[in-house]
């Protein structure tokens, strides 16, 4: 069964992207490479569809939305078995890797943390891939797109089974080409090619820190078994690490580089520039990103390694800063985004803070369990905005939206469901596990992380609300035309959408006392590694009534705020923003992250490059060598060559002209 979980998807994805992609007809249109009929529109500007037309055969988009369906109900039954106090599998497919002291075999390892990933992410990529037959069902290239899908979830899959470092860093860089793939899957679009580009370099940059990190695990351990590193990690304690004159901590400087990994997969502050920029890709692909695979990676890793931090005291403190700070900043970003699914994906930033926070502060079933329920209300709110563009003809501005609530009624519902579960509304998904996360802050005496995350709670439900009332509700800012095609998306949109929204009404309740309750202990087993002094679960439920409340108090005032902008008086939001125009121009521009690296990196690295192509490449080595050196024999050679006339008379005077320099050699100088 557990094979078939994980191959089930690269099944479908080999036999969808070499056998289905034969049949293609019309290949070269410019036009008909956008297919989408919704998401392919320019940020903030209107569009006009592109329907592509697809006269290829239907089959590979049914085999693998099939093949994950079936894939995540076998993930349910494992996870269902977990519950029930299962007990940890390990399943070898095959031995991979054997040099020296260097082994990695590739071994399944089904835990309960292994069986929690496994739902969500064939949960969720089953959903996207039933959604996606609607929503991609016009477009020409509709095979590559589906087997890209599947294969983003099988390198995922791979990822968070993987019983070995070398194993888990194959899953990650595959999660990481995929998402290229599928960010530029309209690869005649200049911006979803920068786009893609962007999110591979940028991730390119942590992996290098995630690399080292997996290079010092084996020069430590000898190993990247995980097992192995984690029984030997206790006696690495207090070693130090020498690199040129300084002495480091050797377990601080490997957590610290496998979170440099985690910081670029899952869009931490400093490495989050490529997060927003991945809306250029379908919006069943921001889903799956945003809410089940990719950006999920870096908090799996941290929770994986809980042996490794638990013993790293200082790598959890800096985890704690850099989560705090992302959850702020980017919810101080989404205050002021006008396109719908860069609102969401500065969400998902946010949301991810929120969960480095809980790990840095030794929470790790918490992160998880936040992990698990914000995928479900995640990938409600973005397939919702995918039904929302779907009915907008492609437009994506919020600013040409308003009054839909009457012509996409379900949409709405659903969308205001996500939100509720988005800003923590009681009883919802996102009220159970982060407001445990806040609870948490407050126990552990980090002020820092409590402050910054209740201040993003309040951001998160004013931009969730604004996001709401300036789609559904008011006046219609859009054109004459798009108003007049404002539909309803078809059943396959929407009942995607329906599970969703049960999960994001329900998971919390029902699942809290398993990942943070009095079960959880029993539940995560050996799966997560608390020491002995980490008393958190325990601490978390007793706080002061007042840090229970400030979440909800905050969510409230967000929602008034929101209300009192967009309902009751609109002009509001503009006399603020020219009040504040330098504010509002900082967080419009992202807090001008993208010119600062811009002006630091891309330029100086421009500069370098063309300085080394025009002095190095050009005047130094093609001055010594081609236009030098085999320059010059060139030029001699042609002036030799030009000496064989082949007539005789000038070989014969050339000849008098030897004899006669000779016969002078001999007369005047010859005969001394």
């Amino acid at each position: 069964m557990y094979q078939a979980i994980v191959f089930l998807p690269l099944i479908g994805a080999l036999i969808a992207g070499l056998a289905g992609t034969k049949t293609f007809q019309n290949m070269g249109s410019d036009a008909d490479v956008y297919g989408d009929h919704a998401a392919h529109a320019q940020t903030g500007h209107a569009q006009h569809d592109h329907h592509g037309h697809y006269d290829g055969p239907a089959w590979p988009m049914y085999l693998t939305t099939a093949l994950l369906c079936i894939s995540a109900v076998l993930s349910w039954i494992v996870f269902y078995g977990f519950l029930n106090e299962g007990h940890d599998v390990k399943v070898e497919i095959l031995r991979w890797v054997n040099s020296g002291t260097l082994s990695a075999n590739w071994t399944l390892r089904i835990d309960a943390l292994t069986a929690v990933m496994l739902v969500v992410v064939n949960t969720i990529s089953a959903l996207v891939h039933v959604y996606s037959l609607g929503y991609m069902s016009h477009d020409e290239h509709q095979p590559r797109f589906f087997a890209f899908l599947s294969l983003f979830t099988f390198a995922m899959l791979m990822l968070v089974t993987s019983d070995n470092l070398l194993q888990l860093f194959f899953g990650w860089e595959g999660v990481g080409l995929m998402s290229y793939l599928l960010i530029g899957f309209w690869y005649t679009r200049e911006s979803a090619n920068a786009a893609a580009i962007k999110a591979f370099v940028v991730n390119r940059v942590g992996d290098f820190g995630f690399a080292l990190g997996i290079f010092g695990c084996f020069y430590m351990f000898q190993s990247i078994e995980l097992d192995t590193i984690f029984a030997a990690a206790p006696a690495a304690v207090g070693k130090t690490m020498h690199f040129l004159s300084w002495e480091f901590d050797a377990l601080t400087v490997l957590c610290l580089l496998l979170f440099m990994g985690a910081m670029g997969k899952s869009a931490q502050f400093l490495l989050h520039t490529w997060l927003p920029d991945a809306m250029e890709g379908p919006t069943p692909v921001s889903a799956l990103i945003h809410a089940a695979t990719m950006v999920t990676a870096g908090v799996f890793l941290v929770a994986r390694l809980s042996p490794l931090y638990e013993l790293a005291p200082h790598a959890k403190e800096f985890v704690v800063i850099i989560g705090a700070i992302t959850a702020f900043f980017a919810a101080t970003v989404g205050l002021v985004q006008n396109d719908i699914k860069r609102v969401i994906a500065y969400s998902t930033c946010s949301q991810l803070g929120y969960m480095f926070v809980a790990l840095g502060l030794g929470a790790y079933g918490v992160a998880i369990f936040h992990l698990f329920t914000h995928a479900f209300f995640k990938a409600l709110l973005f397939l919702g905005s995918g039904s929302v563009i779907h009915a907008m003809s492609g437009e994506q501005d919020m600013r040409k939206m308003g009054g839909l609530a009457p012509h996409i009624k379900k949409t709405w519902i659903l969308m205001v469901i996500g939100n509720l579960a988005l800003t923590g509304f009681p009883f919802t998904a996102g009220y159970y596990s982060k407001d445990a996360i806040i609870e948490s802050s407050f126990a552990s005496h980090s002020t820092f992380a409590f402050a910054l995350l209740v201040v993003a709670a309040l951001c998160t439900s004013f931009y969730s609300w604004r996001l709401a009332f300036m789609t559904f509700n008011g006046k219609s800012r859009a054109d004459i035309e798009v108003q007049s095609h404002i539909h309803e998306s078809p059943n396959v949109m929407l009942v995607p959408l329906y599970i969703l929204a049960a999960g994001a009404l329900l998971a919390g309740f029902i699942f809290a006392p398993y990942f943070i309750g009095h079960e959880e202990a029993l539940f995560w087993g050996s799966a997560i590694h608390r020491g002995p002094e980490n008393e958190i679960i325990h601490e978390m439920h007793n706080v002061p009534e007042w840090v229970v409340w400030s979440p909800f108090i905050v969510m409230v005032i967000g929602f008034l705020l929101a209300f009192l902008f967009y309902i009751r008086n609109t002009s509001l939001p503009k006399k603020l923003a020219q009040m504040n125009w330098p504010l509002y121009q900082f967080l419009l521009n992202k807090w001008y992250f993208d010119e600062a690296y811009d002006f630091l990196f891309v330029r100086p690295s421009m500069w370098l490059g063309h300085f080394l192509w025009k002095k190095g490449d050009g005047f130094v080595i093609d001055g010594m060598g081609p236009d030098g050196v085999s320059a010059r024999v060139v030029d001699v050679t042609r002036g030799v060559v030009r000496l064989q006339t082949g007539f005789v008379y000038h070989y014969a005077f050339a000849m008098l002209i030897g004899v006669a320099a000779l016969v002078s050699w001999f007369t005047f100088g010859g005969a001394h």
